[in-house]
């Protein structure tokens, strides 16, 4: 044996790793496998149309369109290459898109079909509904399904809805689907584990996990947002997907993230499911939606236009204008009225009225609940089909402009007002910088049509009903002012000095 300088080995039992039990680690997997089968991508196909040689775009070489010249000319060469990102054998889609716009004699068609869009989507039904994202869909004319095995099924486009971002299609196949059911939603609690499914950039078949981070969030894509947020990982591509609680049920369907890089930071929005149900069931009735409308502007009822009005608590739709020959002013409503109830249920706020008209019946006699004056009135109002543009309101014919008129001062609100050449309120010319007119966005330009919905002509009007405030104790004024034929209400404090 060599001597090494190295210790001996040490011989007998050795004593056992360290080793912890630690607490079982939630799973997904059964809810995965289960509800997989029902988790569909959604590839979209536009027709596009090729360029006319006539047009301020086209390619051309010696008169003649790059497709035209013979399929050994470099350039022709080069055109097909930059088509299909530069080099490379056509995919399938290529393959397939280039066998569509030629007819069987081989001459080409006159459009060609390309994929424009890539989602997520799943089906509700055995015989092939499913649901999915409208900005997945909006500009398609061919869809195919591609189930969680590979298998590609054409699907036809039954309704969408652009307002809650919903589109219903449905596969025509002699088969059973797997399919999937909505939950309760107002049963999700933030904090609760969720699992979304989808096809992030194309990949098809790719699951997350993650938590309700909060609920009712509105991200302004339109007046009925009242999303679910959720950290699980959600891309590009995730979009019409569902997001599933630890029971296999649909809680919402992911449509939006926020994201300043474009890949996900663990903040990702999905369309309750109560939401939902709702839209399906009529798209899959009829192809549309159709809501109530009772036809106002609205804003928010801040503190100081609760104080302004005598209201107890900051809640309710305060009514901004009535759109002409709308239901709401057709039953009476008026410019300042605040919303409170709906049928006797409580509105909170602009989102919460708008979902209230949106989901009754047009044609049904609704009451509307308003404060207004000081007191508490209902008024009952015929609603409205919502319309898929309302027109912008018609604006009433001027007033001979009357002559110029002396500025005067509002000292206590920071402005300086003139009277409106058509007579119906104050100009406002200036704002003091750093006063509370400024501070609530007043600026010159302005018009004050109205101070504690009574209209003003000139600056004493506005100093009587202030005195008349002060009085009763109110500690803020509301004004309603217009610019650019659009009118809000800005709640001024009452110098009690």
């Amino acid at each position: 044996m060599l001597a090494t300088g190295l210790p001996a080995p040490v011989t007998g039992a050795f004593a056992d790793p360290v080793r912890v039990e630690a607490p079982q680690a939630p799973s997904f997997a059964d809810v995965v496998q289960a509800v997989s089968p029902a988790v569909v991508s959604v590839r979209v196909q536009a027709e596009v149309k090729p360029v006319s040689n006539d047009g301020p775009f086209n390619f051309n070489f010696n008169g003649r369109g790059f497709e035209d010249l013979p399929d050994d000319h470099p350039m022709k060469r080069f055109f097909d290459e930059f088509s299909r990102g530069f080099g490379g054998e056509p995919d399938r889609d290529d393959r397939r898109a280039e066998r569509d716009r030629r007819g069987p004699d081989g001459e080409r068609r006159p459009g060609r079909v390309r994929p424009v869009s890539q989602g997520s989507g799943f089906f509700i039904s055995e015989d092939g509904m499913l649901v999915t994202n409208n900005h997945v869909v909006e500009n398609g004319s061919a869809f195919t399904v591609i189930m969680d095995d590979g298998t590609e099924l054409d699907a036809k486009l039954i309704g969408r809805d652009s307002r809650t971002d919903l589109a219903v299609l449905k596969v025509e196949e002699a088969r059973e689907f797997t399919y999937v059911d909505f939950a309760d939603d107002s049963k999700v609690r933030v904090g609760d584990w969720v699992v979304a499914v989808g096809n992030p950039f194309g990949l098809g078949g790719s699951v997350t996990a993650g938590i309700v981070s909060a609920r009712g969030r509105d991200i302004g894509a339109g007046p009925y947002d009242d999303f679910i947020q959720v950290d699980a990982a959600v891309n590009r591509g995730n979009s019409g997907g569902p997001t599933f609680n630890l029971n296999g049920e649909v809680i919402g369907i992911n449509t939006a993230i926020f994201s300043p890089s474009g890949g996900n930071v663990g903040i990702a929005f999905a369309i309750p499911a109560s939401t939902a149900r709702a839209v399906i069931r009529d798209l899959i009735d009829d192809g549309t939606v159709e809501r109530g409308w009772l036809g106002v502007q609205i804003q928010p009822v801040t503190a100081d236009i609760a104080e302004s009005l005598g209201l107890a608590e900051a809640q309710g739709a305060l009514v901004t204008e009535p759109q002409s020959d709308a239901p709401a002013a057709k039953a009476g409503i008026e410019a300042g009225d605040v919303v409170t109830a709906v049928d006797g249920e409580a509105v909170e706020g602009p989102r919460e009225l708008a979902k209230k008209i949106a989901g009754i019946e047009p044609g049904k006699t609704t009451e509307i609940t308003v404060w207004r004056n000081g007191e508490s009135q209902t008024i009952e109002v015929e609603l409205g089909t919502l319309p898929t543009e309302t027109a912008a309101l018609n604006t009433d014919d001027q007033d001979e402009p009357s002559a110029p008129q002396a500025e005067a001062t509002l000292d206590d609100f920071g402005l300086t007002v003139v009277p409106a050449e058509n007579g119906k309120g104050l100009l406002i010319t200036s704002v003091a910088a750093e006063s509370a007119a400024e501070e609530r966005g007043l600026r010159a330009g302005d018009v004050i049509v109205a101070v504690n919905n009574q209209d003003v002509s000139d600056a004493a009007d506005v100093v009587g009903i202030i005195d008349s405030a002060a009085t009763a104790g109110r500690k803020a004024a509301l004004f309603q002012v217009e610019n650019e034929n659009r009118s809000r209400f800005v709640a001024l404090p009452i110098d009690q000095g």
